[in-house]
């Protein structure tokens, strides 16, 4: 009971320091009191925690490297843009067709990572980055040659050119293929990044501190014990695989919405990697961590903007000094003594425990 007691106090306190951060950048916000960039930047940066959340979920929890999370991202982010266009003229209100959006983009991703993940999973190590890396790539190129219109006919497709697609008179170009989404009207908002991270949050740390959590950490530990005692191990690592793809796709689904025009390349195999940084970097299985560093990580090249000669060195510094306190036993047991510290000057002590201090005190 303690331990789990602690693990939802740990819980807790993610979800405070999101719900204090929204607060705080709200506030920045209305009164005036942040730049433009980083006003612009706080969309993608919901959508990077968003990401790294879910990577971490395959990479920290399952065990398993996936270098195609981007191709899940663009899943999402193009199924969303066809659904919000689409019904543009049906359904007027614009958070409507964002939630919309988001729900199809999950889906989407979902049955993709179903599609890769069935015969992809039971491949171990490097075989798995590399075939989810090819996958991320096939889609890209998939998108790429994709064009999507629509009419008062409905949605039409075609892999040739845009004439090929045979809309009418009223139709529009929503995927025009190398080009990408065009003319699409942006829906996504800081609040509601705030609302899917704080979703994705939830999902997440049940999914680990339930009965499904415990049997997928049970396989990333050791893969034979875990099936000697029953446990379905192709079912559970679906499962966290389906579940970190359908996640993605709701990211990408914020992401794609958020810009009046996407290409396909902006989801290449650079994406993924920036992705996996964030994971590594905050702590593999850290989802505390994965959303620190993909914050971190996505201003800090725009705060360096002012230092243009220098700030990717600066930026390649950081990374090497983070990578080595999170790699380092002694440097992080001092760094976890601090923030414990910090935290117990928070905490107030139980009268038992005082009472016992009064006693030993007498004693």
């Amino acid at each position: 009971m303690k331990s789990v007691k602690k693990t939802r106090r740990k819980d807790f306190i993610t979800y405070g320091i999101v719900v204090i951060a929204f607060i705080v950048m709200q506030a920045l916000v209305m009164t005036g009191h942040i730049s433009n960039s980083l006003k612009n930047q706080l969309i993608p940066i919901c959508v990077y925690i968003c990401m790294a959340v879910s990577l971490n979920l395959v990479v920290g929890v399952l065990g398993d490297l996936s270098l195609g999370h981007a191709g899940f991202m663009s899943v999402g982010a193009f199924t969303g843009i066809i659904v919000a266009m689409s019904l543009q003229n049906a359904i007027p209100s614009g958070a409507l067709r964002l939630v919309l959006a988001i729900a199809a983009g999950a889906l989407t991703a979902a049955v993709a990572g179903i599609l890769v993940g069935v015969p992809v999973l039971r491949l171990r190590g490097d075989y798995l980055a590399i075939v989810t890396l090819a996958f991320g790539e096939i889609i890209k190129n998939i998108i790429t040659n994709l064009y999507v219109g629509v009419d008062g006919n409905g949605i039409h497709f075609s892999f040739k050119d845009a004439m090929s697609m045979g809309m009418g008179l009223d139709g529009k170009a929503i995927i025009n293929g190398p080009i990408g989404a065009v003319g699409v009207t942006k829906l996504s908002t800081f609040t509601a990044g705030f609302i899917l991270i704080m979703v994705i949050l939830f999902i997440t740390l049940n999914l680990i501190n339930s009965r499904t959590g415990r049997a997928i950490k049970a396989i990333r530990d050791n893969r034979i014990a875990a099936e000697s005692v029953g446990i379905n191990v192709t079912k559970y690592k679906l499962m966290a695989f389906v579940i970190s793809a359908a996640m993605a796709g709701m990211a990408g689904a914020l992401y794609g919405l958020n810009y009046s025009g996407l290409a396909a390349k902006k989801f290449d195999f650079n994406t993924s990697i920036l992705v996996l940084v964030f994971v590594v970097l905050g702590g593999i299985g850290n989802i505390r961590g994965s959303i620190i560093a993909a914050t971190v990580l996505t201003v800090l090249p725009e705060a360096l903007r002012q230092f243009s000669d220098y700030r990717m060195l600066i930026y390649a510094i950081v990374l090497i000094l983070v990578m080595i306190v999170t790699n380092n036993p002694l440097l992080r047991s001092v760094a976890d003594r601090f923030i414990g510290s910090l935290t117990g000057l928070f905490r107030k002590k139980p009268a038992s425990q005082t009472a016992e201090g009064g006693a030993d005190n007498g004693k």
